[in-house]
């Protein structure tokens, strides 16, 4: 008989996961259903524990109750941007997403056309040389009082989550949504933790593999209200080389 603590981690996970018992047993490669494995008439099979592995990152050692970290972070797990995009002299370009093209950014990470779509431009600045940059509008309030709805953050491409500091704001990119938010991995977990500025707004935990890209803010830009077409935001943003340089230089 399986023991009891391994009964309940694969239970608590079916439920986490929000499938019934017998579409965790189609998914997993089990007959029917997993009652008997919840039971504990079944042990788990060195295919289930497989399957868990492959398909969730699920973490054996935490099944059998000898580790804490319920997920593994696999090394194919990338948060580093999917496409950059050049100019005609070979430069790399920082793309604007605004937050109507945010809403398509996550189904499209790898379609390089979609990203053409998108304004782009050169920032002449020093600080934004040697690295991938990517401008981000911000949508909704939970960053208040730090950034408000429709302002713009650049952001600098982050190669690995190990590279995360508590004390900065990030682009989350997700497998459905875009997101500013502060992060935390509390020790002897691999969850990520997301947290709002905005105290109205309650941290929510997320497995790493979730992420699709991660982009540290560096700097934010307020545009008018005539920053609405392609030319208003790049003719407001061009306005705006003096204060950013203002803002990098007091930083």
């Amino acid at each position: 008989m399986e023991n009891e603590l391994t009964i309940k981690r694969f239970t608590d996970l079916r439920r986490e996961l929000e499938y019934t018992q017998a579409e965790f047993a189609a998914l997993l490669g089990v007959s029917n259903t997993t009652a008997d494995i919840e039971r504990g008439r079944t042990k788990l099979s060195g295919k289930v524990v497989a399957n868990l592995l492959k398909q969730f990152k699920i973490n054996p050692l935490w099944l059998y109750g000898e580790s804490d970290q319920q997920y593994i972070e696999a090394s194919n797990t990338s948060v580093i941007p999917k496409v950059v995009t050049v100019d005609s002299s070979d430069r790399e370009n920082m793309v604007l997403v605004n937050a109507k093209a945010a809403a398509g950014y996550p189904q499209n990470i790898h379609d390089t056309s979609w990203y053409r779509q998108l304004p782009a431009f050169d920032l002449p600045i020093p600080e934004f040389r040697n690295a991938t940059y990517r401008g981000f509008q911000v949508e909704g309030d939970s960053m208040l009082p730090n950034l408000k709805p429709g302002e713009w953050v650049l952001a600098k491409a982050v190669e690995d989550l190990s590279e995360v500091n508590s004390n900065k704001v990030y682009v989350v990119v997700l497998q459905d949504s875009v997101m500013v938010k502060k992060i935390e991995r509390p020790p002897n977990t691999n969850k990520v933790i997301l947290i709002s500025l905005n105290e109205t707004y309650p941290p929510y935990e997320i497995e790493p593999y979730q992420i699709q890209e991660l982009w540290q803010v560096s700097s934010k830009i307020t545009f008018g209200v005539d920053a609405t077409t392609e030319n208003g935001l790049l003719r407001q943003l061009q306005q705006s080389m003096e204060e950013l340089k203002r803002q990098l230089k007091a930083s």
